[in-house]
């Protein structure tokens, strides 16, 4: 069970964003509204696919950069010509 003690002197309102904040990190909420109602196999393998693909679009992102940057630099490096 996930809970938020109360400080002292801490207004409720702070203890229930700091609790929905838990609950919105580990994914709690989003799992009830999607267990709310039935959801089709078929639905079922749309989100995944979606979920899969802005995971791979993020990879994707980073690993390129990283590249990029490494292509940037070969490139302001000074290239000399090979002595015969």
């Amino acid at each position: 069970m996930r809970e938020v003690t109360v400080r002292k002197g801490e207004p409720i309102d702070r203890a229930l964003k700091r609790l929905k904040t838990k609950l919105d990190v580990e994914g709690i909420l989003d799992e009830m509204r999607r267990r709310r109602a039935f959801e089709t196999p078929m639905d079922e393998r749309r989100r995944k696919a979606r979920s899969a693909s802005k995971r791979n679009k993020v990879k994707w992102r980073f690993n390129n950069r990283s590249e990029e940057a490494a292509v940037e630099t070969a490139e302001a490096a000074p290239v000399s010509a090979p002595e015969a």
